[in-house]
């Protein structure tokens, strides 16, 4: 097989090293790396919405030339491929011991990807979880492919109405501006693979993103030989029909296993993320089955080598199928499998809701030899949720084991911080950040430079907030300004809450004492502002009241200007947002958040957490790292308490301690705080250390198993 991409010709030859630097997105976790595109033309680079791909093929011949012959540009350009290419030739992996430049033994399945905002295949914490896991992957060596969805209409495009609903607003991905490439068949023509045993037939297109050293190879139904419902498919994320749902997971898993067995690419291990491909599974069973194996022999095998990772607690997160939609397409798919109709659809019954249907979770979990929640609470959960499949143990005794999420520290930290982390952590630290000793020396950073690159942060998020409502109030609703940050004051204790606007994560809790939170608000020597951001699905409508009601408040005159809303929230101005923002404020009704990533973000960048006690901070919490809350509190007094809670942390502790400026200008009581955050966070939250568990409680495993079963 082949990959195709549109001509770069008109690169001078000098300079043909940026078409494969664009089509890598290596480019994308390596500021030196994207440094080589914005030094070409600052205002393109901008322009391209930082998409090189996009960028390379809007550049003039004048600007290319100009560079060829620019010696400060060609030397650092230079340097940068000389890295890229040095990175991409050392394929050992040495935490696995494995050696095997042309092998890739462990697939990687997920519905989301969170890579780059060029490429809006994501919708929340479970996308960019996998983005950054197959990063740190590659950062590894880990011998990966992934398998996921081309969305050419992403999951949702938000536009808020004057009103302040939200709608969602078609955009299609222009896959030729993107850094995408077409994989080519034998005979040069764009792959297509049919899903196996499925009628009426539907097709998948196959296109591929390099993530450094993991191919993430990437379906696409929206092609002519599909029926115009099959071309809908891979449309959008997380489509509320449920039978275009259970279409969706039989391609994502059934076909994904199908094309990279059409491309040659074997694979002996299987991790699921999340129940949406687990179907995978079945289509893996049948490989065997054909191989002379029975069901039973051909199950084993599988599930000795195959991790699965279950992300949510929440009951409504789990795909349940009704059995009339499992016959209609599975019909022809039990009998390959030496299956009869009920022995096929026990696979997926839970035994506490025998009659709801066909369940992925707990098909996934009945399946999989490996199986993990994401954080250590979640750990106990899980446990809790799922004993019934395992009704002779006792709760701590079911096999469902934890590894805590963590984050890609060289995608998440802000570069004017890793420039700080240089000076005073040694050049080192970045290929070494998962020792915590490293993370030490964060206090021997002076406190004011400390305390003067967080308020630069600062003002490049307030500063890219007025830009967008610049561009917003010159193209659209001038009404909707004031709720958008213009009035943002760099000076003001300043709250982020930017997640998904789920009912259960509580978006507008702070507003349940509007006097009170008023009276932060107007303070008029030290007042609070919060920047809100999120997206609801497009079917839930509790959830867009919420957002609903954010938006009309940021506009009421008497919340001052104090509140914002980030329209059409994004990776880009979640990188902004986590970086830029004071705290960090979370606040689910427990115990629902499985982990929660964007905190380990904000806190590696010195933003301390403000959170209830759930997920990750269960953990993470130190006494001295930031703020908790919510503890032994019953789920009917809930809100009420969790509320008093807030506004009692940030009028006694939180908002005196942030104000308490020393006579050289800035908080050092605070700054205190900021640097617990990062040391707390940079070793222990790490993708890096979440891939090396992975690999030493999953993957090592799993790869003897598949060795003893091929020997």
């Amino acid at each position: 097989m082949a990959e195709g991409k549109e001509d770069f010709s008109h690169l001078p030859e000098r300079l043909n090293g940026l078409a494969e630097l664009a089509e890598n997105l290596w480019w994308s976790w390596h500021p030196a790396a994207r440094m080589v595109f914005k030094l070409l033309d600052r205002r393109e680079w901008k322009a391209s919405n930082h998409n090189p791909d996009k960028m390379l093929k809007q550049l003039s011949r004048e600007v290319l030339e100009k560079a060829e012959k620019d010696k400060y540009y060609l030397s650092h350009y230079d340097i940068v491929m000389s890295e890229f290419r040095s990175a991409m030739s050392n394929c050992r992996c040495d935490i696995l011991d494995y050696d095997q430049p042309q092998s890739t033994p462990i697939a990687y399945f997920s519905a989301e990807f969170g890579l780059h905002h060029s490429l809006p295949f994501y919708a929340g914490g479970l996308g960019f979880l996998a983005g950054d896991f197959i990063k740190e992957c590659s950062d590894l060596r880990v011998p990966m492919v992934a398998m996921g969805f081309m969305y050419p209409g992403g999951y949702l495009h938000q536009l808020i109405r004057e009103d302040g609903w939200q709608e969602n607003v078609a955009q299609v991905l222009d896959r030729d501006a993107a850094p995408i490439s077409r994989v080519f068949d034998d005979q040069g023509r764009h792959l297509i693979v049919r899903v196996p045993l499925i009628e009426p037939p539907i097709h998948v297109a196959v296109w591929k993103v390099t993530v450094g050293h993991v191919p993430l190879y990437l379906m696409d139904t929206d092609i002519e030989i599909n029926d115009p419902w099959n071309r809908l498919i891979s449309a959008r994320l997380y489509t509320g029909d449920l039978e275009q749902r259970l279409r969706q997971e039989i391609v994502l898993g059934v076909g994904g296993s199908e094309v990279l067995e059409k491309m040659g690419i074997a694979h002996s291990v299987l991790h699921l993320n999340e129940g949406h491909a687990a179907f995978a599974l079945l289509e893996r069973i049948r490989d065997r089955i054909l191989a002379g194996l029975s069901f039973e022999e051909g199950a084993k095998q599988i599930s000795s080598t195959t991790v699965f990772t279950t992300h949510t607690p929440v009951k409504a997160g789990h795909d349940i199928f009704p059995f009339q939609l499992m016959e209609k397409y599975f019909n022809s798919f039990w009998p390959a499998l030496k299956l009869d109709h009920d022995e096929f659809l026990q696979l997926g019954i839970h035994p506490e809701e025998p009659h709801a249907g066909f369940n992925m979770t707990a098909f996934a979990l009945r399946m999989a030899g490996f199986r993990n929640a994401v954080s250590l609470k979640h750990g106990e959960v899980a446990r809790r949720m799922w004993q019934s499949l395992w009704p002779d143990k006792s709760e701590h005794e079911v096999p469902i084991d934890s590894v805590t999420n963590g984050i890609h520290i060289p995608t998440w930290i802000e570069p004017k911080m890793e420039l700080l982390f240089n000076k005073h952590l040694g050049n080192s630290w970045l290929a070494d950040h998962d020792n915590p000793l490293i993370w030490e020396l964060v206090d021997e950073i002076p406190d004011n430079e400390l305390w003067n690159t967080h308020y630069w942060l600062k003002m490049k998020l307030i500063n890219a907030l007025r830009e967008k409502s610049r561009r917003k109030w010159k193209n659209d609703h001038p009404s909707s300004t004031p709720a958008s940050g213009v009035f943002l004051d760099p000076d003001v204790l300043t709250i982020g809450f930017a997640r998904r606007f789920a009912t259960y994560k509580r978006a507008d809790l702070i507003f349940q004492d509007m006097e009170r939170l008023k009276n932060l608000l107007n303070h008029s020597r030290t007042p609070v502002q919060f920047i809100f951001a999120g997206k609801a699905h497009p079917a839930d409508d509790p959830g867009k009241r919420i957002l609903q009601k954010i938006v009309q408040l940021a506009r009421d005159p008497e919340t001052a200007g104090r509140i914002a809303f980030v329209e059409n929230y994004n990776e880009q101005y979640g990188q902004y947002l986590v970086h830029g923002v004071d705290i960090w404020l979370n606040n689910p009704i427990p115990p629902k958040e499985a982990s929660g990533t964007s905190g380990m973000k904000a806190a590696l960048n010195g933003v301390p957490h403000f959170s209830i006690a759930d997920g990750w901070w269960c953990e993470g919490y130190n006494g001295k790292n930031g703020w908790t809350f919510g503890e032994n509190i019953s789920n009917e007094d809930r809100d009420e308490a969790d509320a008093r809670a807030i506004y009692d942390l940030l009028e006694k502790e939180i908002i005196p301690l942030y104000y308490n400026f020393n006579n050289h200008g800035f908080p050092r009581g605070w700054v205190k705080i900021m640097k617990e955050s990062i040391k707390s966070t940079g070793s222990k939250f790490s993708a890096r250390r979440m891939v090396k568990e992975y690999s030493e409680k999953y993957y090592s495993k799993a790869l003897k198993n598949a060795e003893a079963f091929e020997s």
